[in-house]
């Protein structure tokens, strides 16, 4: 009997992860540089599942922290700086993206990405020596605790709080005006004073159609 030959099974961790950039650099001046792409490779014959954590999650937007990509395939994965601002300027942060098979839980692999925001790319924050930055960065992301990005995997809009009061009151003294009689009727129990003019009723019937556009639109 022909004995059948199984793959390996890979040790938790030990899967190489190929990433490109394994750097995020944000200058607060340059709009354009607020939106990063990485670029997750899977270079291997079976599918991976991916998650993208972070350290400091508040401070970033990523779109699609959770997937899969196919063998011998690449996914983009869009992440936005939305906190900027000069206290975190040169503050490193990291992203670590795990990878797993399909069917299992525990992470075959994980790559981590440094992030930081500088000033402007045309004034770069004072240079330390390698050894001092460094360490530098060391101190900044040692013991680093990892949080979920799930909570920002697409870009909602703000709910609409429906028409206000005003708009609701406006629409109702329209649809009155168009309901009280025409000037000249003379069959109407409506006092005399209360009868509208035709020019009075148009303009109320088109400020009735504005609303009615704010309102659906709400």
């Amino acid at each position: 009997m022909q004995q059948q030959h199984r793959q390996p099974e890979l040790v938790e961790g030990s899967l190489p992860v190929f990433v490109f950039p394994t750097e995020l650099v944000f200058y607060a001046d340059d709009q354009t540089s607020h939106k990063q792409v990485l670029t997750l490779y899977n270079p291997y014959e079976f599918a991976l599942k991916f998650k993208v954590l972070c350290t400091a999650p508040n401070k970033y937007t990523v779109v699609d922290a959770t997937g899969a990509v196919k063998p011998q395939c690449c996914v983009d994965i869009v992440i936005r700086h939305r906190d900027v601002r000069a206290c975190h300027y040169g503050v490193y942060d990291k992203f670590r993206l795990q990878v797993s098979e399909q069917s299992q839980r525990k992470a075959l692999g994980r790559k981590e990405v440094m992030a930081t925001l500088r000033p402007s790319a045309s004034l770069e924050l004072p240079s330390l020596r390698p050894q001092d930055e460094e360490r530098r960065i060391k101190e900044q992301i040692v013991d680093s605790e990892f949080f979920e990005q799930t909570a920002f995997q697409t870009e909602s809009r703000p709910v609409a709080g429906g028409p206000s009061l005003l708009t609701v009151l406006l629409g109702l003294v329209c649809m009155a005006a168009l309901m009280l009689p025409t000037l000249g009727e003379q069959e109407s129990t409506v006092p005399v004073y209360l009868h509208l003019s035709v020019n009075k009723k148009l303009v109320a019937a088109y400020v009735l159609g504005l609303l009615t556009m704010v309102i659906l639109r709400t």
